[in-house]
């Protein structure tokens, strides 16, 4: 049976990759009534969500 873990990670880790990209390349596409840098901190978060998601998933094994 397929672990949902795998497929939920990487989806995670592309789509926080992306974020990620966009807040550093592009700090000026951000909220327009905010001053945080919303993708950079977002993608962070959604990459490290999902490289733990692939971790355990690859201890489980």
């Amino acid at each position: 049976m397929l672990d949902l873990r795998i497929p939920s990670g990487w989806f995670f880790t592309i789509l926080g990759g992306l974020l990620t990209a966009i807040g550093v390349f592009s700090p000026g596409l951000r909220a327009p009534l905010t001053e945080v840098n919303v993708n950079l901190y977002s993608g962070l978060s959604m990459l490290l969500f999902g490289a733990v998601l692939l971790g355990l998933a690859r201890r489980a094994k």
